[in-house]
C-alpha cells in the first residue's frame, strides 16, 4: 500500500546541514507579573517564528517576571545564511522597545 515516495533516502555525503543556535537573555522592564511577561514573550516568539521561519523556545528563567532566556534555532545548507539570519534577529531584538537584550550567544554547527 505504500508508494515509493515513502522510502527512506540516504543523504548525499556532499551536502552539509548547518544548524544555527542563538541564545538571548532579555529584560522585560514593564512586566509587573508573570502574565505580563508571558504575553510579551509569546508575542516575540510568534513574531520571530513567523518572520524568520526559526524555532523559538523559552529555555530558562520561566518563573522570573522581568527576565527571559530564549533559544532560537535555524537550519540551512548555508553557514552564511544562518549567521546572517541570526544576526538580523539580534538586531531586531535590540530595536524592540518592549525589551532590553542583555546578552546573547550565537553558535553555528556543521553536520553531514
Amino acid at each position: 500500500m505504500w508508494s515509493d515516495h515513502s522510502k527512506i533516502r540516504t543523504p548525499n555525503s556532499e551536502l552539509e546541514m548547518i544548524v544555527g543556535i542563538l541564545q538571548v537573555e532579555l529584560h522585560i522592564g514593564d512586566a509587573a507579573s508573570l502574565k505580563d511577561k508571558r504575553r510579551v514573550v509569546a508575542s516575540l516568539k510568534d513574531r520571530l517564528h513567523r518572520e524568520h521561519q526559526v524555532a523559538v523556545a523559552e529555555v530558562d528563567k520561566q518563573d522570573a517576571h522581568r527576565s527571559a532566556v530564549l533559544g532560537v534555532a535555524a537550519v540551512s545548507n548555508s553557514a552564511r545564511h544562518v549567521q546572517g539570519l541570526l544576526d538580523r534577529i539580534v538586531e531586531q531584538l535590540r530595536a524592540n522597545p518592549k525589551i532590553v537584550l542583555t546578552d546573547h550567544a550565537i553558535e553555528v554547527l556543521k553536520g553531514h
